[in-house]
């Protein structure tokens, strides 16, 4: 795991070594073992390096044998032993034993297609010489983030957007779209960031770059759902085969490797079988209350024969990070769990340096509680279109509150209008009231529903189910869990792992039908049903929790004013009616609603912007731990 960065002018001048060195020195989180530099008429590639695998030889900036074709590389590729034999065997020669190299004779062999044949995470750039071309791609699902920045003069490109803002010529300036979606998405989704002008590329896609500055972006794969009716058996016995296997790729590594472990299934699903291959250590993070996950995750531990590590996050630990927490997420992401993964990660570096985890499972298996929901509203749904319409005007007109208002709302409005993804925080009516924009910003921008009509409308074919697992697979999950993972865990130089969002696995997950994911009461029912017998039974119908944030409680008592004058004094008052904010917190601590996620997501807004605005964005990380 790693941090890669650089510049490519699209004229005749070699980027200078002192920039170079500051575009990786922010980074220096993201691989505190050694830095590496290489420079060229019009390129110039920076790294810095946490040491996973081949611990002596992996030094980057990396070469082919004749110097022709130079990568970074951000990541680890699972099947990079497998791969190094055919490519040997095809007369390719090696200097190294590290994953990055056999990247280099892949895209000698291979050219731009070498990516469909990397198992694992990545995110790297490499510079043909005799093409005079860059190339970089990101791996399937987004594990790994790649940002750049292009105009008439450079690309300059990054593991993180603090190390594009070292550059020179970097303004900082906000994308008001991105803001606009960032209140609703509770992130800003791919390909846009908060930064005018810096984007992602998205998961799954490659970019070429030409000397004279010519881009294209290609989607190499599609994590498309192909149902397949085959026997439930079958699907189970593929299910544990696939996820046993990938996690012994995963923990192809030559430092000690752990796990994170909460109290639910998939976590636990992960550690039972890396504690089938040796000893390790789990850890785990909760706060004081009923839901205290560090409780059921220790009795797991102790059923499984972990060396187990646990911390209670305080309301005080939970808010003294947070300005170092932004400053590691460079852009908002109002997602409150993200803090508590920060403690996990800075307890887990204590004692390994590589952890495994069970995201993406949800996504995967039908995990999450709101794909339940074609379910429920199907006796609606059949309805003919003009009862339904009747009732949608019925439901309009009954007090908020009343019972059976909502649920008749969302039977009567089509799926491609009620979901969007895991996390709706802002309605367009709240937003213009909250936001300081020009009215006509809000009517002609590419608003949430149309974001997610782009990919509603690659799934007409499907169930609603497998659509809305397409929507968070293309959203939610690179846009908040992805995201956070990467900056959450990199912060303490942690590198995370993640054996759901593995190709291969996908290739069974894909296949599954509907109706074995959602069934028999619960979510992910074929994936309960393959674990059982494998993992503690006291776990396997656990409903899930993920790291349960008290904000809500937190946010009507002092703390709830705390951060208003924060927001009011960050700043932000060009983009954010501070009335509205107040209207907020008054109605939150009054029980007029619930609006801790609301005033949560302009908070986490605000810090950024008194981080990254206001603030020098370009600092070491030794002055932000």
């Amino acid at each position: 795991m790693c941090g890669i960065t650089g510049v490519m002018y699209f004229e005749d001048r070699e980027p200078a070594l002192p920039m170079l060195q500051q575009m990786t020195d922010v980074i220096h989180h993201r691989g505190p073992n050694d830095s590496g530099f290489w420079t060229d008429n019009r390129i110039g590639l920076g790294f810095r390096r946490l040491s996973i695998i081949d611990l002596a030889e992996g030094h980057q900036p990396l070469a082919n044998e004749d110097d022709s074709v130079w990568i970074i590389f951000n990541g680890e590729i699972y099947n990079y032993k497998e791969l190094r034999a055919m490519l040997q065997d095809r007369g390719h020669r090696f200097r190294t034993h590290s994953d990055t190299e056999v990247i280099v004779h892949m895209y000698e062999e291979y050219g731009e297609d070498c990516v469909k044949h990397l198992r694992g995470m990545f995110g790297f750039v490499i510079w043909d010489k005799r093409k005079k071309q860059l190339f970089g791609a990101r791996d399937h699902f987004g594990i790994k983030p790649f940002y750049y920045h292009v105009n008439d003069r450079q690309f300059v490109f990054g593991s993180e957007i603090k190390s594009l803002l070292a550059a020179e010529g970097m303004n900082r300036l906000i994308h008001t779209d991105s803001l606009m979606n960032y209140l609703t998405f509770q992130y800003v989704p791919e390909p846009h960031t908060m930064f005018y002008g810096i984007q992602k590329l998205p998961p799954a896609h490659y970019v070429k770059v030409t000397y004279d500055g010519e881009m294209t972006i290609q989607r190499y794969w599609d994590p498309m759902f192909e149902p397949v009716d085959r026997p439930f058996e079958e699907y189970v016995e593929q299910l544990r085969e696939m996820l046993k296997d990938s996690v012994a790729h995963h923990m192809v590594s030559d430092v000690e490797r752990g796990c994170f472990l909460s109290s639910g299934i998939d976590s636990t699903a992960i550690a039972t079988h890396m504690r089938n291959i040796e000893p390790i250590r789990t850890f785990s993070v909760g706060f004081e209350g009923p839901n205290n996950e560090t409780t059921i995750a220790a009795q797991t531990a102790q059923a499984l024969g972990t060396d187990h590590y646990a911390k209670i996050i305080t309301k005080e630990d939970f808010f003294a990070c947070l300005p170092r927490a932004v400053w590691h997420q460079d852009e908002p992401v109002a997602d409150p769990s993200a803090i508590a993964l920060y403690h996990v990660a800075q307890l887990a570096r204590e004692h390994v340096t590589v952890v495994l985890s069970g995201e993406g499972a949800d996504e995967l298996f039908g995990g999450y509680r709101i794909y339940r929901e074609p379910l429920s509203l199907a006796p609606v749904e059949r309805l003919p279109g003009s009862v339904k319409r009747m009732l949608n005007r019925l439901a309009r007109m009954m007090p908020s509150g009343v019972k059976g208002r909502n649920y008749l709302l969302r039977g009567t409005t089509p799926l491609e209008q009620r979901f969007i993804g895991n996390a709706r925080i802002f309605s367009e009516d709240m937003k213009a009231e909250v936001l300081r924009l020009d009215r006509e910003m809000l009517r002609s921008y590419k608003n949430p529903l149309q974001i997610a009509g782009d990919y509603y409308a690659k799934t007409r074919h499907l169930d609603p189910v497998s659509r809305m697992q397409y929507i968070d697979l293309n959203l939610w999950m690179p846009g908040d869990i992805l995201m956070k993972a990467d900056k959450m865990t990199m912060a303490h130089s942690l590198e995370l792992r993640v054996p759901f969002l593995d190709k291969e696995l996908y290739e069974v997950a894909r296949r599954i039908p509907a109706k074995y994911r959602i069934a028999g009461g619960t979510t992910k029912y074929i994936f309960r049903k393959a674990m059982e017998g494998i993992i503690p039974d006291f776990i396997l119908n656990r409903p899930k929790l993920g790291f349960p944030v008290p904000l809500r409680d937190w946010l009507k008592g002092p703390t709830g004013g705390e951060l208003v004058e924060q927001i009011k004094a960050s700043g932000i008052e060009d983009y954010i009616n501070m009335a509205a904010v107040e209207r907020l917190a008054q109605k939150h601590r009054s029980g007029q609603g619930d609006f801790a996620r609301h005033i949560w997501t302009i908070y986490m807004f605000a810090l950024w912007h008194t981080t990254y605005m206001d603030e020098l964005p370009v600092r070491t990380a030794a002055a932000v731990n």
